[in-house]
C-alpha cells in the first residue's frame, strides 16, 4: 500500500524538480516540423543530438535503420523511467511504481504478438519497454518459453495477474489474443486504484488522475467496439470499474448505447467532449482517439500545475515523454512508408 514502504511521504520536491528539468529538454512542435522533412537516417541523426544519443551509439553495431531508432527510442524511455523510480523514495516512489506496471502488461502484449505473428527474439525485443518490475532478463525468460499459454502462465507468476478462464479459453477457440489484451489493461487499472492508499494529500490525488485515466480508456474502448457494432453486456465485459466521473449507470447507458451518435448526447457534459466532437460527428474514430490522447495529455498538465508537489507532475512528465517517443515511431515510420508529410502531421498528437 502507498505510504507503507518505508513509512515516509516521500522526496516530492527532489523528484518534482528533476522531471520538471527533464520536461524542458522534451521536443517542441518545431522539433516535429523539422522532422518531417527529413530522411530516417536525418532523423536518426537529430533524435541523437536531443537526447537520444547513448542509446543510438550502443546499438549501432548490430541495428540500422528504422531498427535502431524504434529500439533506441524505447530503451531511452525505459531508462529515463527507471532512473526516475530509483531515485524516488517512499509512498512517492511506491506510485510511480505502480503506474509503471502498465509496461509489465505492454511488454506481455509485445510477446504474445511476436510469437503469434512469428517474429524472432531480436524482433519481439525492439518493442520491450523494461520499465515496470519485470526486468529485461525476466523478459527475456518470457521470450524464450515455446506457447502462448506457458508465457501467460510464467507471467502470472512473476506478476501474480491470473488471466481469467474466460480469456483463455476465447484465445484457445479462435486464437485472438484481443480479449486477453483486454483483459490485461483491466486487470492494471483495477489493481493500480484498489493498490492506492488515499491517506494521504498526494495519493488521493493520484487516484483522482488515475480515475479520470478510467474515464477515457473506458470511453475509447466503447467507441471502439460500437465502430464494430457491439452493444450492451458484450460492452461491459470490457470496461474498467471506478472512473471518476462515469459511474456505472453511465458506463451501462453508454454500453448498451446502439450508434456513436446515440452516445454523443450522454457524453456532452464531460471536458473531453470538445476535442472530440467535430471527430465524433464525421464518424472518424482514429480522429476520436487522437483528440482523447491530447485531451489526456492536457488533462496531466493541469493536475501537475494545480498540485505541484504531488506524484502529478511525474506522471505528467512520463505521459509527454512516452508521447514524444511515439511521434518520433510515427514520423520515421511514416516516412519510411512513404506516406505523405500531411497524413503524417494529422497522426502526432502535438
Amino acid at each position: 500500500m502507498f505510504g507503507r514502504r518505508n513509512g515516509k511521504k516521500g522526496n516530492y520536491a527532489y523528484t518534482v524538480a528533476r522531471v520538471k528539468a527533464k520536461k524542458s529538454l522534451l521536443m517542441s512542435e518545431e522539433d516535429y516540423s523539422k522532422m518531417l522533412m527529413m530522411t530516417v537516417p536525418e532523423i536518426s541523426r537529430y533524435i541523437s543530438e536531443t537526447g537520444y544519443s547513448k542509446e543510438m551509439t550502443d546499438l549501432a553495431g548490430r541495428l540500422s535503420g528504422l531498427d535502431l531508432l524504434e529500439h533506441a527510442t524505447y530503451l531511452n524511455m525505459a531508462k529515463v523511467f527507471g532512473s526516475i523510480l530509483s531515485s524516488s523514495t517512499g509512498e512517492l516512489h511506491d506510485m510511480v511504481s505502480a503506474y509503471l506496471g502498465k509496461w509489465d502488461i505492454w511488454n506481455l502484449k509485445v510477446i504474445l504478438r511476436g510469437k503469434s505473428y512469428g517474429l524472432d527474439a531480436e524482433g519481439i525485443r525492439e518493442d520491450l519497454v523494461p520499465a515496470g518490475s519485470l526486468s529485461a532478463e525476466s523478459l527475456d525468460k518470457l521470450i524464450s518459453l515455446d506457447t502462448e499459454e506457458d508465457i501467460i502462465a510464467n507471467f502470472g507468476k512473476m506478476t501474480h495477474v491470473s488471466i481469467s478462464t474466460e480469456a483463455m479459453s476465447a484465445y484457445k477457440a479462435d486464437g485472438n489474443l484481443g480479449m486477453i489484451e483486454d483483459f490485461l489493461d483491466k486487470v492494471q487499472y483495477e489493481r493500480l486504484i484498489q493498490s492506492i492508499d488515499p491517506s494521504s494529500r498526494p495519493s488521493r490525488l493520484f487516484l483522482d488522475y488515475v480515475k479520470e485515466e478510467v474515464d477515457i480508456k473506458n470511453f475509447e474502448t466503447i467507441l471502439k467496439l460500437k465502430a464494430e457494432g457491439i452493444h450492451g453486456e458484450q460492452v461491459m465485459k470490457y470496461l474498467i470499474a471506478g472512473g471518476r466521473r462515469i459511474d456505472d449507470r453511465l458506463l451501462t447507458l453508454l454500453a448498451n448505447a446502439e450508434s456513436i451518435e446515440s452516445v454523443m448526447s450522454e457524453v456532452s457534459q464531460f471536458e473531453f467532449y470538445e476535442e472530440i466532437k467535430d471527430a465524433l460527428e464525421s464518424n472518424n474514430l482514429r480522429d476520436a482517439v487522437a483528440g482523447l490522447k491530447k485531451y489526456k495529455i492536457q488533462k496531466a498538465k493541469k493536475f501537475s500545475h494545480l498540485y505541484p508537489l504531488s506524484v502529478v507532475p511525474v506522471i505528467d512528465y512520463m505521459i509527454h515523454k512516452e508521447n514524444e517517443v511515439r511521434n518520433i515511431r510515427i514520423i520515421a515510420r511514416g516516412t519510411e512508408s512513404g506516406l505523405g508529410r500531411e497524413t503524417i502531421k494529422e497522426l502526432l498528437v502535438i
